[in-house]
């Protein structure tokens, strides 16, 4: 595996953008930017050797800069939604800022999918890493501690493309590290991903409220829309008129993964028919987010790679996290991470052909 750097843009403060190409043996490779930690594009072969882009994203860094959708970034301080915009840690109040409704989403204004990470190809063992760090100071958003960061990605010759997450506060303070890339494993411009089957080794997930707010209920599966237990089409639940799905526009929730941390079992896979690629996701995380692009192109044309435009639907995310809201119920696992104690968390995509 090989990593090659080149030029991609410059910010408006002349702050230079770099991005990245990890590129193994088997014609499959991934860009990155150093902005955002961004994934631009997932190239690999489908079951008839043909490559394609499976990864929405943008040419410019304009469109990036723009973008609400969070294409393809790194997510933090806190991934997905905290209600009402505050937590409590440590008998004290933290105001957020409400940037979706009345709550705070995916770190609020500054969050680190729109900051220039500093990157450095690292080798260890003849094998090479793209390794991005920054230092978010303390009472930036309003969340305490001065939190170094540090987010490693790697391509193997098994086509797993891993994301090694790594924090280090000097106050207690709350972190939630996830990817919100968006896969279309038939293509990044061939349509909406409804053909798409998915499979989610969960028996559990947690309902929303109208707000998309977890409740703090966790609920069993079986017999409802939500059950992906075996690898199966989504589209007929996405039209169901459940009032789940109602709730989140579509698929916007929280499972509860039975893996429990075990990175060697398969928490998801993702299953393109047509073109017969396929996706798991392994992760030490306890959640899985699974949203099915629903406000794709919804206030603005969403203009992405060679001019495609993404409407809704297009693309989808599997984000590994803590549960959403889990500040405000004690029964979901605490993304509370104490000071000078180590956040380190692994999650794997690997692509393969069925």
């Amino acid at each position: 595996m090989s990593i090659t750097k080149k030029n991609f843009a410059k910010m408006p403060n002349g702050t230079q953008v770099d991005i990245y190409t990890l590129k193994n043996s088997n014609n499959m490779s991934v860009d990155i930017l150093n902005y955002g930690g961004t994934i631009v594009s997932i190239l690999m072969p489908d079951k008839n050797g043909k490559i394609a882009d499976i990864a929405l994203g943008f040419d410019d860094i304009k469109r990036y800069m723009e973008n609400d959708a969070y294409m393809g970034a790194l997510i933090g301080r806190h991934g997905n939604r905290i209600e009402g915009a505050e937590f409590e840690l440590n008998g004290k109040v933290y105001e957020l800022v409400k940037n979706d409704g009345n709550n705070h989403l995916h770190g609020g204004t500054i969050g680190f999918h729109n900051v220039v990470w500093n990157a450095e190809i690292q080798e260890e063992k003849g094998f090479q890493k793209l390794v991005l760090t920054h230092t978010s100071p303390d009472g930036e958003e309003n969340y305490p501690g001065n939190l170094n960061v540090k987010v490693e990605y790697s391509l193997s010759e098994d086509n797993e493309l891993k994301i090694d997450y790594n924090a280090v506060s000097d106050k207690d303070t709350v972190v939630n590290l996830t990817n919100h890339a968006y896969f279309n494993l038939s293509g990044h411009d061939s349509g909406d991903v409804l053909k798409h089957h998915i499979y989610i080794n969960a028996d559990k997930f947690t309902p929303v409220n109208d707000e998309c707010i977890p409740t703090g209920e966790i609920r069993d599966v079986k017999g409802t829309v939500m059950d992906f237990t075996k690898l199966s089409s989504f589209s007929e639940g996405i039209s169901s008129g459940d009032e789940q799905i109602v709730y989140g526009q579509g698929y916007d929730h929280n499972w509860v993964l039975n893996t429990k941390g075990n990175i060697n079992e398969v928490a998801c896979e993702l299953y393109a028919p047509e073109s017969g690629r396929a996706m798991q996701v392994f992760t030490t995380k306890p959640g899985l987010q699974f949203y099915s692009g629903n406000h794709l192109n919804e206030k603005v044309e969403l203009i992405g790679k060679k001019h495609t435009v993404y409407n809704k639907r297009t693309g989808l995310c599997l984000e590994t996290q803590f549960f959403p809201n889990a500040m405000k119920h004690k029964n979901f696992p605490s993304p509370i991470l104490r000071a000078n104690e180590t956040y380190h968390y692994v999650t794997i995509y690997k692509f393969l052909n069925k």
